[in-house]
C-alpha cells in the first residue's frame, strides 16, 4: 500500500471536536464519505491505460507523445519520459496493491502521483456531475466530488516537487513555501550566483531534500531513485500523528492530525487572499 501523510485506509476518521462544530461535522462527515484506497488505485490505472493508448496510438511519433506527456504529467514529464512514466506506474500500482507493506514516495513518485490523481479527479467530478451513476461504479464516493485541493493539503507531506512551477489549485500552506523557495533562488541569482548555488544555498535553509533539488535542477530521474521503499504494514508508521506528548503536537494537548483536520475544514475551498486571512487570524489568536 503507499504510503502518504495520512493513512489511506482509515475509514471513519473523526474530531474530537464535531460534536461542537457543525461545520467542522461536516467536513469530518465528508471526509468518511471517501475511499482513498481506491481513488488512488483508479487515478493510477487510469493514467497507465491511457498512457499505454497514447503510446500505441502515436506510433513512434515523439513531438506527439512529448507534447501528449507535458498535458496529461505537467510535474512528471520534467524528470521522466513515456517509457519511464510507464515503469513507474507499473510500480506504483504493483505497490499500491501489496497490504502488505507500506511503500514510502520519493517526490519524483509524488510528482507522478499528483499528476495521475489531478487529472483523474477532474473527469471523476465531471461524472458525478452529468452521470452520477457512472461514478458509483468506481466505489471511489456516493455521488460526491472530490475536493483535490483539499486532498493534497491532507496527504501530501509537501509540493517541493512543484518549486518553480505554476500552481493550478489554492495549495494555499504548500504555496506559501514554494514561493519562498523560489524568491530565495532568485535573490541568490541576482546577488551573483549561479543557479545551481542558489539551489543549493535555498536547500540547506529551507531543508529541501536531494530528490526535490535534483527535480528542481532540471535532472532526470536516476535508478536509484525508481526504487519504492517499503516497510511491513504492521509497523505503526502513523502512530506519531495521533500522539498528544510528543514535541511535534500543538496547543492544549491537540495531536497533528487533529490539528491538520482542523486548519484543512477553514481552508476548504477558500481563495489564496481568504486563506491568508485564516491563516493570520489563526497565528494571531496562537500568541495569546
Amino acid at each position: 500500500m503507499l504510503a502518504f501523510a495520512k493513512d489511506i485506509t482509515q475509514k471513519e476518521p473523526n474530531h474530537p471536536e464535531e460534536g461542537q462544530n457543525a461545520k467542522l461535522k461536516e467536513y469530518m462527515d465528508y471526509q468518511r464519505k471517501i475511499n482513498h484506497d481506491k481513488l488512488i488505485y483508479h487515478s493510477l490505472d487510469h493514467a497507465k491505460g491511457y498512457l499505454q493508448k497514447t503510446i500505441n496510438d502515436m506510433r513512434g511519433d515523439e513531438n506527439k507523445l512529448k507534447g501528449y506527456l507535458e498535458q496529461a504529467f505537467p510535474a512528471t514529464h520534467r524528470y521522466a519520459d513515456s517509457d519511464t512514466v510507464m515503469l513507474m506506474l507499473r510500480k506504483l500500482l504493483n505497490a499500491h496493491n501489496a497490504t502488505n507493506n507500506w511503500y514510502r514516495l520519493n517526490r519524483f513518485y509524488s510528482g507522478l502521483v499528483y499528476d495521475a490523481m489531478s487529472r483523474f479527479v477532474q473527469i471523476y467530478n465531471r461524472l458525478v456531475r452529468e452521470a452520477p451513476e457512472k461514478s458509483e461504479e468506481y466505489g471511489i464516493t456516493d455521488k460526491l466530488e472530490i475536493d483535490f485541493d483539499d486532498w493534497v493539503r491532507l496527504y501530501f507531506h509537501d509540493l517541493d516537487f512543484l518549486i518553480g512551477q505554476p500552481l493550478s489549485y489554492v495549495h494555499f500552506t504548500f504555496r506559501k513555501r514554494n514561493l519562498a523557495i523560489e524568491n530565495s533562488i532568485q535573490k541568490g541569482i541576482d546577488s551573483g550566483k549561479s543557479r545551481e548555488e542558489a539551489i543549493k544555498e535555498a536547500a540547506k535553509q529551507f531543508n529541501i531534500e536531494e530528490d526535490a533539488v535534483s527535480i528542481l535542477s532540471n535532472k532526470a530521474v536516476d535508478q536509484k531513485n525508481l526504487e519504492l521503499f517499503y516497510t511491513s504494514a504492521e509497523n505503526p508508521i502513523y502512530e506519531f500523528l495521533y500522539d498528544t506528548a510528543s514535541e511535534e503536537g500543538f496547543m492544549d494537548g491537540e495531536c497533528l492530525i487533529d490539528h491538520s483536520y482542523f486548519l484543512s475544514h477553514q481552508l476548504k475551498g477558500l481563495s489564496k487572499e481568504d486563506a491568508e486571512s485564516v491563516v493570520s487570524e489563526i497565528e494571531r489568536l496562537s500568541k495569546h
